[in-house]
């Protein structure tokens, strides 16, 4: 086993084989230099040879870019076994590295190409001479190679030893189509680094069965040089390998050395969720939303009184924090947590109340953030200090192609305001006419992040409607819920709760132990 592991990331290629995902030229390139320049990745694999004006353009830029800072052997494309064709597009986009594609099988030697492995070696060996005459560096993969192995070990052998005096970097052998299971990665992988000492192999893996980021482990504990990973396990199928997870395993599991700046991984996973369109899993290991949060109310009681249920895994490495949930299963020291972060204190009795209320609360399925507690606070309390900013009347009309409008009362402090306005949907409207009567007073308005509304699952037309909004405050994120039998209205709801924690804010500008929120 290898000191240092090379992580290649094919997020930009084997990623893009995700169903639906296509990422535009930007996303790409801005997607390449966060990869090389702020996670400090050893490779990446950014396109295949060939495939349109829109790749070439970006694959283009990200050369540009790259020897401009001195990363050009680390950005790798890859070819085909076409002589000229794959090599020509790389050079013209100022490329440096070939990953060249060939037969891994006998069965896709023969099947598919209808050649035999002497006809396909030779065209490879011209294809790899012709790149290196353009002073390429040429990786090689074997396509299919866990089921060739499997199932013609003496066509992988012979293919190697010809690749092996080809002048190539990396012998690529991917689980093309995710069938391996631990043991069988840690035979195969083995054999071929002992019977070809010397030689670098790099491992690809797929998920097909789970087994991903277990089987990156045995290849890496069998001698593998490096894995190939995708953030957010994009891919085919059941996608690849996740970067986070490999990168965390052999760092922790293994003592193995991995390049990459761990506080950077969570803020790549949330650019290819927004660039992609596919959602991270809440509780997907490293980067999902919910996998700092402590739910149970002994867990919570454990790290309180000597950090009893925190490992290794600290969210601290991923510049995260823990967080920790309020429901029906929590106890006094979740709530105690979630207290201090909001610099509220309350006697014993009244956090009694609070927590029975939560509870009470959760028992209806209703998801309860730390931004609620204010008011769930004010509710048991029958105080008024959160409700600086009460909606008094609401009107909002909506029609097909026609300009939505919103009429709003409210009261602000002991003054009651009217105002109305027109925009491009009822709610854009409604936070126009809550802009006339709030902004000439000085209140700025936060950015509006994300918008999300659902329904409970299995809920009816009737059911209640769950907003959700994101909003970016002087740096600082933070996220307010609204309920409502009407979507717009749930929206409106989340907005005066973003507006009454503004402004509790500031009403108490001397208070530094309440601040808006803290950033995740």
């Amino acid at each position: 086993m290898r000191e240092h592991v090379q992580l290649m990331d094919t997020t930009l290629r084997d990623g893009e084989q995700t169903q639906g995902v296509s990422f535009a030229p930007d996303e790409k390139v801005s997607i390449a230099r966060a990869l090389l320049h702020s996670l400090k990745l050893d490779r990446i694999e950014v396109a295949s040879a060939g495939v349109s004006h829109g790749e070439k353009e970006a694959v283009t830029r990200i050369h540009d870019w790259a020897a401009q800072h001195d990363a050009l052997d680390r950005v790798e494309v890859l070819g085909f076994t076409d002589h000229h064709r794959s090599v020509d597009w790389l050079v013209s986009t100022g490329g440096r590295v070939l990953n060249l594609l060939t037969k891994g099988s006998e069965k896709h030697c023969t099947e598919q190409l209808r050649k035999t492995l002497d006809a396909h070696l030779s065209d490879i060996e011209r294809t790899v001479e012709y790149a290196l005459e353009h002073d390429l560096l040429v990786n090689v993969y074997l396509e299919d190679w866990s089921n060739g192995y499997r199932d013609s070990r003496d066509y992988v052998y012979r293919m190697v030893e010809s690749l092996a005096g080809m002048s190539l970097r990396h012998i690529m052998l991917p689980d093309t189509l995710g069938v391996m299971s631990p043991a069988d990665v840690a035979a195969a992988v083995g054999d071929m680094c002992s019977r070809f000492e010397g030689q670098d192999f790099d491992f690809h893996p797929h998920n097909d069965y789970g087994l991903a980021t277990a089987n990156a482990m045995a290849a890496v504990e069998s001698g593998a040089a490096a894995i190939h990973t995708t953030l957010n396990c994009l891919g085919e199928r059941a996608g690849n390998v996740s970067l986070a997870e490999v990168a965390v395993v052999l760092k922790d599991k293994l003592g193995v050395k991995v390049s990459i700046d761990e506080t950077k991984v969570h803020d790549l996973s949330q650019m290819v969720e927004n660039f992609s369109g596919k959602r991270v899993a809440a509780n997907a290991p490293v980067i999902g939303t919910d996998v700092f949060t402590q739910t149970s109310g002994i867990h919570a009681d454990g790290d309180q009184k000597g950090r009893l249920y925190q490992t290794e895994l600290s969210p601290d490495r991923f510049d995260r924090r823990h967080r920790y949930a309020l429901g029906k299963m929590s106890g006094k020291a979740s709530l105690t947590k979630n207290l201090e972060d909001l610099g509220i204190e309350l006697s014993e009795d009244n956090q009694a109340k609070v927590l029975e209320k939560i509870v009470e609360i959760a028992d209806t399925k209703a998801t309860i953030t730390p931004e609620d507690l204010p008011f769930i606070i004010a509710d048991i309390l029958e105080s008024g200090d959160y409700q600086h900013v009460e909606l008094l009347n609401c009107s909002i009309t909506s029609g097909l192609e026609i300009e939505s409008t919103a009429s709003v009362r409210i009261r602000v402090g002991e003054a009651v305001h009217k105002s109305s306005d027109s925009g491009n949907g009822g709610f854009d409207a409604f936070i126009k006419a809550m802009r006339k009567v709030l902004e000439p007073g000085g209140f700025v308005f936060p950015e509006l992040i994300d918008f999300e509304i659902r329904i409970p699952k299995g809920g009816h037309t009737s059911a209640l409607t769950e907003c959700f909004i994101t909003w970016e405050d002087d740096g600082h994120r933070f996220k307010t819920r609204g309920v409502h039998a009407n979507q717009v209205f749930s929206g409106v709801n989340a907005a005066m709760r973003m507006l009454n924690m503004k402004m509790r804010q500031q009403n108490s500008p001397d208070d530094d132990s309440r601040p808006l929120d803290k950033p995740e």
